[in-house]
């Protein structure tokens, strides 16, 4: 029994010590190494020196070594007295087990340590062309081919257009970073450039992944010390609670409290939940009530209790439950009063900001309408003052008609007898003269518009070929036929110049003839006698002045040059006339006015006209005559249509078959130039829009109304709704007027009958072209 129990003591003992001496052992990193590792342990004492190189006598030396250190423990140990010689049995027993296990873990931690660094790895900052900057770790030892054929499956673009360059220098497929100078853990540039920048530019990455990323951080390791280290930051997809806050009511801002950033551990999954420990519910009772016990002391026999600072108690009235709900009552109207206080004074604030806005939006509208107005006047103004197109002159003879008007008015009431005679030839002399001025304005207009037609066609025949790549850019080619006519065109340019001395007039002239002699017909024999001519005039010492006359000549048979396809071939691609005889045929109209035959294109139809009769410049000639109209309104209310019917773009196709005459017919006939509300007779401030905004437009179903009007009706979710049931009529009442004439056009009786209803109506009206079976009525007998 003592020997056991000396036994135990003693291997309390031990374990005591052998814990004293890992601790040590970890205190001083002492630890036993083989024959292998001792080259590479960092960490020596002196009773290592003793170790055998064998790696099978090291572990066995280590132990008796710890056997020793373990013995001297006991030896200084003097509270329990043991046997020497079995401590130590036990002792280098325990302290071989022990070493062992320590040096398995530390052969493990080398293992990883040297797995760790079989493969050391650098930080690679990756630069785009387009400033987007990639940073991703990249191993040293690995050739830089890898990395190239990374990037380019990221950019799309072929590999070996890549080009990778480190500090200027440019690196190659087969080499490595550790080639290169850069060590593990280390931080490197590398820019990527594209040898072919127009076929495969280099764009930015947007597909890369979020949740992994590297960002280098500057950290300070010293007094001016630097040093970058590459930090691997990995987002989670925790989202931070709501822990509550407040908010500022001066500034409104809201303050939320702080919460931990920490992802919070995922509670494991219990697999067996089923037992009678975790489904029973344990009870326990506690009293919380304590104890406090007092006196009180009154007079007596014997006793004498003063009563002078005692007070008097009288009850109070009883307060009852209804006289606690009326009071509770009395603060909820004082509640509700101050509520409804605010909630006016809130309602009431807010009518002012609307009705302020509303005041501003208003003043802006009329602002916006004077100035539309002005704007509107300027532009007639300088229409009136400088005619260039055939609206403008329009407008000039719709003014010489209205002015005429009122002249003819005054003078019938202010003159009779002779003195109106004479006033009314005043004033067919003042037409006569003011039909001149405009006469010598359209010359000079039809002038410049000419040479800027002859400008705009010369330089399409010597633009070059263009189109658009994949990528949006814009490809221009420049052929044979597009250099000849940009020569060409230049040589017509520096003829029509001016103010040229008599050197460089004779050296435009050397250029044209040496030009023109490149082709042998009569044309070019006509140019090179007039270029003689003109050579010799200058000579001669004659005044420009004079040459004006012959130098337009050529002019005007050189541009006949350029337009001739056999010399300039690009010409043949931009003339309206083809080539063909045959097909120029084909349209060919008689106008029974100007007595010609000219194509179809100068002939302006109507939509309910039946036949051609008279062409458009004899019915701008008759207009400028009799009438004097003016339909520039019309046209822009006609423009107003098309706009506002593409911006639905529901396919409606009755919009566009509208023409001039039929916009004015409408308008004029059927809605009287006016608007169906407000009876405003503006024309520029009127559009036609849908009466009803789900059916397609037609002259059946439309509306005129200023454009203020028309807002408001196309916001109108049921036109009975809107209107009353006697403007319903009266609209109603005008699209049947609009149907009866419209329904004489055969393209839109389609869109108001059916098949069936046409079908009658032209058996009714066509006649009969078979033919008649007559028979024979033989004489009665």
């Amino acid at each position: 029994m003592s020997e056991q129990k000396e036994e135990v003591d003693a291997q309390d003992t031990l374990d005591a010590d052998a814990a004293e001496q890992s601790d040590d052992v970890h205190e001083s990193v002492n630890i036993p190494v083989t024959s292998e590792e001792l080259l590479e342990s960092d960490q020596t004492e002196d009773n290592d020196s003793e170790l055998e190189p064998s790696s099978d006598a090291g572990p066995e030396t280590g132990a008796k070594g710890q056997s020793d250190r373990s013995s001297s423990s006991l030896d200084s140990n003097e509270e329990q007295p043991v046997e020497f010689d079995n401590v130590t049995q036990l002792a280098k027993q325990c302290s071989d087990d022990y070493n062992l296990t320590f040096l398995d873990k530390i052969k493990s931690i080398k293992e990883s340590l040297k797995t760790s660094m079989i493969h050391p790895s650098a930080t690679v900052k990756v630069v785009l062309p387009v400033g987007q900057e990639i940073i991703m770790p990249f191993k040293i030892d690995s050739i830089l081919k890898h990395l190239k054929d990374h990037f380019s499956y990221l950019l799309n673009v072929p590999s070996d257009v890549l080009q990778l360059t480190c500090a200027g220098m440019i690196l190659k497929n087969n080499e490595t970073l550790l080639q290169h100078g850069v060590k593990a853990q280390d931080i490197v540039q590398v820019e990527i450039f594209s040898t072919l920048p127009d076929l495969y530019p280099i764009k930015r990455i947007d597909r890369l992944s979020d949740n992994y990323q590297l960002i280098t951080v500057t950290v300070q390791t010293g007094i001016g010390q630097y040093q970058q280290v590459a930090v691997e930051v990995i987002k989670s997809d925790f989202h931070k609670p709501f822990l509550g806050g407040f908010r500022n009511k001066l500034t409104g801002i809201e303050y939320h409290n702080a919460g931990t950033q920490t992802v919070p551990k995922k509670i494991p999954e219990k697999s067996n939940v089923f037992s009678r420990d975790t489904q029973t519910v344990f009870q326990r009772k506690k009293l919380l009530q304590t104890t406090n016990t007092t006196s009180t002391q009154m007079t007596k026999i014997g006793v004498y209790v003063s009563n002078m600072t005692d007070k008097l108690i009288t009850p109070g009235k009883y307060f009852t439950a209804a006289g606690y709900h009326a009071q509770r009552l009395e603060a909820v109207i004082v509640l509700q009063t101050y509520y409804r206080q605010w909630h006016a004074k809130k309602r009431v604030e807010n009518l002012r900001r609307q009705k302020m806005l509303r005041l501003k939006w208003e003043e802006e509208e009329e602002q916006r309408k004077i100035r539309e107005k002005e704007e509107w006047i300027k532009l007639d103004y300088y229409r009136r003052h400088n005619p260039q197109t055939k609206e403008d002159f329009e407008l000039l003879y719709n003014a010489l008609e209205l002015w005429q008007q009122e002249e003819l008015v005054r003078i019938n009431q202010s003159f009779t007898g002779a003195e109106r005679k004479a006033a009314l030839c005043e004033l067919l002399e003042k037409e006569t003269q003011i039909i001149t001025c405009i006469g010598r304005h359209r010359r000079i207009a039809s002038m410049a518009n000419q040479e800027a037609m002859i400008q705009a066609f010369l330089k399409k025949c010597s633009a070059p070929k263009t189109w658009r790549r994949l990528d949006g850019k814009i490809i221009e080619m420049d052929t044979q036929f597009t250099i000849r006519a940009r020569e060409l065109k230049n040589i017509y340019k520096c003829i029509m110049l001016k103010n040229l001395s008599q050197d460089e007039r004779l050296d435009v002239l050397l250029t044209l003839k040496h030009t023109v002699k490149e082709h042998e017909c009569k044309l070019t024999h006509e140019i090179l006698e007039l270029i003689d001519r003109e050579v010799d005039l200058m000579m001669r010492g004659v005044k420009n002045d004079n040459l004006e006359g012959l130098r337009k000549r050529i002019a005007t048979l050189f541009l006949h040059y350029i337009k001739t396809p056999l010399f300039n071939p690009e010409v043949a691609r931009h003339r309206k006339v083809p080539q063909d005889p045959l097909k120029f045929y084909k349209k060919i109209y008689f106008c029974h006015s100007c007595q010609l035959y000219l194509p179809s294109t100068e002939f302006a139809i109507s939509s309910t006209s039946h036949r051609i009769y008279r062409c458009r410049n004899c019915i701008n000639l008759d207009n400028e005559t009799r009438q004097r109209e003016s339909f520039l309104k019309y046209k822009c209310l006609l423009q107003r249509l098309y706009y506002s019917e593409a911006d639905y773009e529901d396919d409606s196709t009755i919009a566009f078959l509208m023409q001039l005459q039929d916009i004015q017919y409408l308008t004029e006939n059927i809605w009287a130039s006016q608007s169906a509300l407000s009876a405003c007779n503006e024309l520029n401030d009127l559009v036609m829009v849908r009466w009803d905004k789900s059916l397609e437009w037609s002259p059946w179903n439309c509306i005129l109304l200023t454009k203020n009007e028309s807002a408001v009706h196309l916001q109108l979710t049921s036109i009975e709704e809107g209107y009353e049931l006697l403007f319903i009529h009266k609209i109603k009442h005008k699209h049947i007027l609009a149907k009866n004439y419209f329904s004489q056009i055969p393209v839109l009786a389609s869109f108001i009958y059916n098949n069936a209803e046409i079908d009658e109506i032209r058996k009714k009206y066509q006649p009969e072209t078979g033919p008649k079976i007559i028979e024979s009525q033989s004489p009665n007998p």
